[in-house]
């Protein structure tokens, strides 16, 4: 039987959840050619899913999430593999290196361009046919859709930024991908809480699919949250931690609320 490539949860509310990168599983041809490390999949924007599945239940809110890691191909990447943030230290469609700048691959073992066309055909395509499809869905039923990329990160990564992450990361590619309204709701619910730092529009402004899919002319509102991992999991072993998990559950459910006013 093949694994399936996402799980796609259909809900009742004018909102889809994307989770990209929550997937951990790498095929046995793939994950043998990886470092030590890599078949670790550290990169993994572990428990999103968990964190935001409360709300499929509580807003009716649909959900799409990964099972296959950013190493197989990152969802959230454009299929050229034009960069995000030109002149940063980043990483591609099908990465080569980790976060930490550590290598992938073994010597001589990263996938050729036909290799990656063919990872894009098989892994990437469907997923944005599956996500662009909920999107029409909803926004034909409501006349208004909002599209919530949900990510998380370590929260101390010197390859990528400088110095500790914000708990709280928004990005609306620039104010380009919602309406000013749905961002200045977001703002005040962040400005409203005490417990979390936040910033809009700083490292992480959208990655490709809010960038692409925001549309607020057409009621497509696009936004992106990057959480710092560390304020519901352990960064090291990756284990989620439930106390912490709780907390910030509530902080996404006052976005959320916010999202849909």
């Amino acid at each position: 039987m093949t694994d399936p490539i996402f799980h796609l949860h259909r809900g009742t509310a004018p909102l889809l959840i994307s989770v990209p990168h929550n997937g951990t599983h790498v095929p046995a041809g793939i994950a043998a050619r990886l470092t030590e490390d890599a078949r670790r999949v550290p990169d993994t924007d572990w428990h999103v899913a968990d964190l935001y599945a409360p709300m499929r239940e509580r807003l009716g809110a649909s959900m799409i999430a990964s099972t296959h890691s950013r190493y197989v191909v990152d969802l959230n990447r454009s299929e050229d593999d034009v960069s995000l943030y030109p002149g940063q230290n980043t990483t591609g469609l099908c990465p080569v290196v980790q976060f930490t700048g550590e290598p992938v691959y073994l010597d001589g073992q990263a996938p050729s361009e036909d290799e990656i066309r063919t990872r894009v055909d098989a892994y990437w395509r469907p997923y944005h046919a599956a996500l662009r499809e909920e999107l029409e869905r909803l926004l034909a039923e409501h006349g208004r859709v909002v599209l919530w990329e949900a990510h998380s990160i370590r929260s101390v990564l010197p390859f990528l930024f400088d110095g500790r992450l914000p708990d709280l990361n928004l990005g609306t590619a620039g104010g380009a991908s919602c309406s000013p309204g749905l961002q200045r709701r977001l703002e005040d619910a962040l400005d409203a809480q005490a417990t979390y730092s936040h910033v809009v529009n700083g490292r992480f402004k959208g990655g490709y699919i809010t960038r692409h899919y925001g549309d607020p002319a057409r009621g497509i509102e696009a936004v992106q949250l990057e959480l710092a991992q560390l304020n519901y999991m352990d960064e090291d072993s990756f284990a989620w931690a439930p106390e912490r998990a709780a907390r910030l559950q509530q902080t996404i459910a006052r976005l959320l609320d916010a999202a849909l006013a």
